[in-house]
């Protein structure tokens, strides 16, 4: 069975170098130097901060195992580490806005290496301190910087279209290239030259700091709303009125909320969905196949998000049906194909059809990362980005934290229908979308929150 992996992956590899190579005028956006020297600065920084992530990803729970907690303890510390960033997630969002999105992305920097500092001690306290930071710096990296670049680009009086070419492109190297290139890096580490567990954690704490020296050196600083000195608690109400008043707005964090709870909940139950009976399966390699498989779907979006139609808002009703599909395989393989009651072994038939589903699961969430990106750049006013962004992540922590704390609780097949449930919601929602993004808005943001306020003064 070790050959259908290597089929796997070279397919899927071959299908990314033709797309990419295939590429005509209408699938590419004519671009200014200016532009691609903004867009390859921003895609350097990018690049080094996924390292930074994606280098400590397959090695925390290993870590934390070789320092001898078990899989109770270990479940706390990563509850702690998604409670921190629904906590703190919005907080930071708001200072982000109004301290500076370049301060912000420093501060990510920064946090992630005391993060990852902590994992040299075995003490329990110690480790909980750095998930509880590791959660705030994940809140930043999924806010801070997708806030600066799109400020920034439109200060810089570029075209709106071709925000959708930075998003793509950073999606197909931090969340496809680089993902598998830190994974052969950490197993080099690991592995081969025997550095021990902590070592990946390092890798990521350098390549962090070389991160934030790129920013400190050729980043300027923009602001959500400069325009008056607010409080985090009138920042918050700004930002509970602009949802709930754009229902554009508010569909849109139902969706992200819906479509990365799935993925997260897909991270926990791969592994066991693909070996049930212990089969002896390479993670690692499954993993750059994942990764490789978000590059096809990204190289997809970049040709389809390049073309004025369909949009976005048509063509990921679509996507969020497919990855819907994909996640009932388990479900459908455990009713179809007589399970294997063999212990150990190689990945069975069952594992290889859910495998191909997963990939095609991860191909979606190639195309879903740059197409939300660019309906946010569209939809979320500038004036309180940060902190909206971090306020679409609270269901979404909410709920993991949930599965992670009765992931025992449940069978593998009823997690993987829900999640199915969950993209077809979010399918419907993305339909309901469609249908108003035409519509014009009957005020901007600014009026009516500058209304609200005139009619409830705050006094902090």
């Amino acid at each position: 069975m070790e050959i259908f992996y290597y089929l796997v992956f070279g397919a899927l590899g071959a299908v990314v170098a033709a797309l990419e190579l295939s590429k005509g005028n209408k699938d590419r956006v004519n671009t200014s130097t200016a532009f691609n020297s903004f867009k390859n600065n921003y895609l350097l920084v990018y690049s080094l901060m996924m390292a930074g992530d994606w280098l400590q990803g397959p090695y925390v729970y290993f870590l934390y195992s070789t320092y001898g907690f078990g899989k109770g303890e270990i479940g706390q510390l990563f509850i702690a580490g998604f409670g921190s960033s629904m906590l703190f997630g919005t907080i930071v969002g708001s200072l982000a806005d109004k301290q500076g999105r370049k301060r912000a992305c420093v501060t990510y920097c920064i946090t992630y290496i005391l993060s990852c500092i902590t994992k040299h001690s075995p003490q329990y306290r110690v480790l909980m301190l750095g998930r509880i930071l590791g959660g705030i710096a994940t809140s930043l990296l999924f806010s801070a910087f997708e806030s600066w670049l799109v400020a920034e680009h439109n200060k810089r009086g570029f075209e709106q279209q071709w925000l959708s070419v930075t998003f793509s492109k950073a999606i197909f190297l931090g969340n496809g290239l680089v993902a598998i290139l830190s994974g052969l890096f950490g197993n080099l580490l690991v592995d081969n030259l025997s550095l021990g567990p902590v070592a990946p954690f390092d890798a990521a704490a350098c390549f962090l700091a070389v991160g934030m020296a790129v920013i400190m050196s050729s980043w300027s600083e923009n602001y959500g709303d400069p325009s008056e000195s607010k409080d985090l608690l009138t920042q918050f109400k700004g930002a509970a009125i602009a949802i709930a008043s754009d229902e554009k707005i508010a569909l849109l964090g139902a969706i992200q909320s819906l479509f990365e709870g799935s993925m997260y909940t897909f991270v926990f139950l791969w592994t066991p969905a693909l070996s049930p009976n212990d089969e002896e399966i390479p993670h690692g390699f499954i993993f750059a196949t994942f990764m490789l498989a978000s590059m096809l779907g990204s190289s997809i979006a970049s040709r389809l998000l390049a073309r004025q139609s369909p949009k976005a808002e048509s063509f990921m009703q679509i996507v969020f049906l497919i990855s819907a599909a994909s996640l009932l395989l388990p479900i459908v393989t455990n009713i179809l194909v007589e399970p294997s009651k063999v212990r150990g072994g190689s990945i069975s038939l069952s594992g290889c059809l859910q495998l191909l589903g997963f990939c095609t699961f991860e191909a979606c969430v190639g195309i879903f990362w740059p197409s939300i990106m660019k309906m946010r750049s569209q939809y979320i006013p500038e004036e309180a980005r940060s902190t909206i962004m971090n306020f679409f992540r609270i269901p979404l922590n909410i709920f993991v934290c949930i599965v992670l704390y009765n992931v025992n609780a449940f069978p593998i097949t009823v997690m993987f229908g829900m999640c199915s449930i969950f993209l077809f919601v979010a399918s419907i929602l993305q339909r309901r979308l469609m249908v108003i993004a035409d519509k014009p808005k009957t005020e901007d943001w600014a009026s009516m929150k500058d209304k609200n306020m005139e009619a409830e003064p705050l006094n902090i």
